[in-house]
């Protein structure tokens, strides 16, 4: 065989050999210098178009708190809507804000005659009164129409001179007959001065420690009693409630004392 056969057959082994080396993944088998794999930069990753626009969505908006509610004067401005006692009825009925309102049966609001001269004030309905929705008609509601009738007044007197108009503090009973919370008071307030507003009586009657404290930010009727005062214009007389009268009836003279206070103001 002569010399182009032997450059021949050597050129179809390297050939060979270079296939064999591709197949291995040498795919630069010739370069004029020798290339550093690892000094090379890492390939630039394409990123889906979704998971862009997800990293470069903005962040969901912080939850918006919703604004607190004052009670006191939430009733506020429910009162003064109120133009008539049929709707201060209604407006008080709806009231939202008192806890207490979620264990009544009734919402009691008045009693009497509306036009009345003296308006009594009591604390809050007991279980009678929850039971019918007036105010005091339970043994303290009785013993109170029986003071009053003494000196010739009366919440079924069609006379406005003669006649009572009744109402409460609260107009929810309180568990257990508690006495009310500060704060459940607060928010009753507003009601109450519209209340007389609308009434419109010549005096005012607080029976116990809660109108006393309700009306005239006072406490100690004990101590009060008897005392006239002055608050929305109207002249106040704080007297013991007749549930307490029930309990210590050896104050019924102090009760009486007052009543024809009460009696000399009206003539006079």
């Amino acid at each position: 065989m002569g010399i182009g056969a032997d450059i021949l057959s050597d050129w179809h082994a390297a050939h060979a050999a270079l296939l064999w080396l591709q197949e291995l993944g040498a795919v630069d088998p010739v370069a004029d210098e020798p290339v550093d794999r690892y000094a090379l930069a890492e390939p630039v990753r394409e990123v889906p178009a979704t998971a862009s626009r997800r990293a470069a969505a903005p962040p969901p908006p912080e939850p918006v708190a919703a604004p607190k509610i004052d009670p006191a004067q939430a009733a506020q401005t429910a009162a003064r809507q109120a133009i008539t006692l049929q709707d201060l009825h209604a407006a008080i009925a709806a009231f939202p804000h008192c806890e207490l309102k979620k264990g009544a049966r009734n919402t009691v609001f008045a009693d009497g005659q509306q036009g009345a001269r003296v308006m009594l004030i009591g604390e809050a309905p007991g279980r009678d009164e929850d039971i019918e929705g007036r105010p005091f008609v339970g043994r303290a509601g009785q013993l109170l129409d029986r003071m009053f009738a003494a000196i010739g007044l009366g919440r079924e007197s069609p006379d406005p001179g003669s006649a009572l108009y009744i109402t409460n503090v609260m107009p929810w009973r309180p568990p257990s007959n508690r006495e009310p919370t500060p704060e459940e008071m607060a928010m009753m307030v507003p009601f109450l001065q519209r209340h007389v507003e609308l009434a419109a009586p010549d005096m005012l009657v607080l029976m116990g420690n809660t109108p006393l404290q309700a009306v005239l930010r006072q406490r100690g009727i004990t101590r009060l009693r008897g005392q006239w005062q002055q608050v929305w214009g109207l002249p106040v007389l704080p007297m013991l409630h007749p549930a307490y009268l029930l309990r210590q009836p050896h104050q019924k003279r102090e009760a009486w004392a007052d009543l024809l206070a009460l009696q000399a103001r009206l003539r006079g």
